[in-house]
């Protein structure tokens, strides 16, 4: 199956705004990008209805993600927190339906970073308080035909959801038109044994997929086997986008946030069109 390919703002810039959303809009669609991930990191950073007019201009359909900064909590924090991290969420719903976006994707459990011990007993808590926390987010989501991503991250940004046989353990209730998964390459690749059946695991709950080197640098520059993954993809049925997420080093915020330290590619265009030319090529390889 050839599926769209998109790019994260994020490989340029952080936070996206009006005055720079039309030139990365260009720039994506001339690289042949079909898609644009769109971060929501604070409300307000741009306009949903400009980017829609901009997103039309180009041809490029959206895809809405969430950033779960300091403060951004749905389990083990106090309940004005988990309000307004609800209320984010919900806005981030409507800037989608906004967009005629059917996805919004990102680690909405705790704020990237936060890790603590936890037992086996607090776990299934954790996991039970997430549940009550995204009931209200995911009716809105569902009843605005969109479907909330969750994200499991790595063990370094977070101790709750991992991997897709936790996220499983922890929403598996509550999965549905509302609520699916968002795996992202970079994550499967250090926390799950096998990518490809990791993915057949999440079957049907599969709501959108980001990509990038193992690095986080180009995809093909590295060693994940992208062809079982592209195999899985097909297996479960998911006809999303390919999102490309990368970050550039250049930026205080989200570099720190990514760990990212070093440059992962001679330029961040040339990682975004590295990693397109790939997808492309391989595409192309398994439809011949």
């Amino acid at each position: 199956m050839r599926r769209v390919i998109g790019v994260n703002t994020w490989v340029w810039v952080s936070p996206v705004t009006d005055d720079s959303l039309p030139e990365l809009a260009a720039k994506a669609a001339g690289m042949g990008f079909g898609a644009l991930e769109l971060p929501v990191e604070q409300p307000g950073d741009w306009s949903a209805d400009a980017a829609a007019e901009t997103l039309a201009e180009h041809g490029l359909a959206a895809v809405v993600v969430g950033a779960m900064g300091p403060g951004r909590n749905l389990v083990a924090a106090r309940g004005s927190e988990i309000v307004a991290t609800q209320n984010y969420l919900v806005h981030c719903i409507k800037v989608a339906e906004r967009l005629g976006a059917r996805v919004v994707a990102g680690p909405f459990t705790a704020a990237t970073g936060r890790t603590w011990r936890m037992d086996a007993e607090e776990r299934n808590d954790l996991y039970r308080e997430l549940r009550t926390s995204l009931a209200p987010v995911i009716r809105q989501a569902e009843e605005r035909g969109i479907r909330l991503a969750i994200e499991p991250l790595n063990r370094y940004e977070t101790s709750l959801v991992n991997t897709v046989e936790q996220a499983t353990d922890a929403l598996g209730d509550v999965f549905g038109p509302g609520l699916g998964l968002a795996l992202d390459s970079y994550h499967l690749n250090i926390e799950e044994r096998d990518i490809a059946a990791a993915i057949r695991a999440a079957g049907e709950h599969l709501a959108h997929v980001q990509v990038c080197g193992n690095d986080r640098g180009p995809v093909g520059d590295d060693h994940i086997d992208w062809r079982a993954l592209l195999d899985a993809l097909d297996d479960v049925g998911y006809a999303g986008p390919l999102g490309l997420e990368s970050f550039t080093a250049d930026n205080a915020t989200i570099a720190v946030a990514a760990s990212v330290w070093r440059p992962l590619a001679p330029s961040q265009d040339a990682l975004a069109e590295r990693s397109i030319r790939y997808l492309n090529a391989l595409h192309d390889e398994r439809e011949s």
